[in-house]
C-alpha cells in the first residue's frame, strides 16, 4: 500500500465542494489514480484523524488544449467525495 500522502494528493476547494463541505459533510479531494475506494478511506482517516463513513470516486479526463498551432491533453485524473461521520470537521483554512 502506498503512504496517505501519496494518494491524496490535494483537496479540491471550488464553489461545489465548499456548499458540499457545508450541507453534506463531504470533503473533495484529487487522489492517486490507481487508488481504490478503501486506500482513500485509510488514508483521509490516517492523515486527518476523523471516520470516514463513505467514499465516492470518479475518473476526470484531461482536457484537450491549444498552444497556437500545437494540440496537447492535460493527464486524466481521480476525484474522491469523501463523507465524514457526523461532528467530524477537516479545516483547511484555520485562519478564517
Amino acid at each position: 500500500m502506498k503512504d496517505a500522502h501519496q494518494i491524496i494528493r490535494r483537496p479540491l476547494i471550488t464553489e461545489k465542494a465548499t456548499l458540499l463541505t457545508e450541507r453534506d459533510n463531504k470533503v473533495v479531494f484529487e487522489v492517486d489514480r490507481s487508488a481504490n475506494k478503501i486506500d482513500i478511506k485509510r488514508a483521509v482517516e490516517q492523515m486527518f484523524d476523523v471516520k470516514v463513513t463513505d467514499v465516492r470516486t470518479l475518473s476526470m479526463h484531461g482536457k484537450v488544449k491549444r498552444m497556437g498551432m500545437h494540440r496537447g491533453r492535460r493527464p486524466d485524473w481521480k476525484k474522491a467525495f469523501v463523507t465524514l461521520r457526523q461532528g467530524d470537521k477537516i479545516e483547511f483554512f484555520e485562519g478564517t
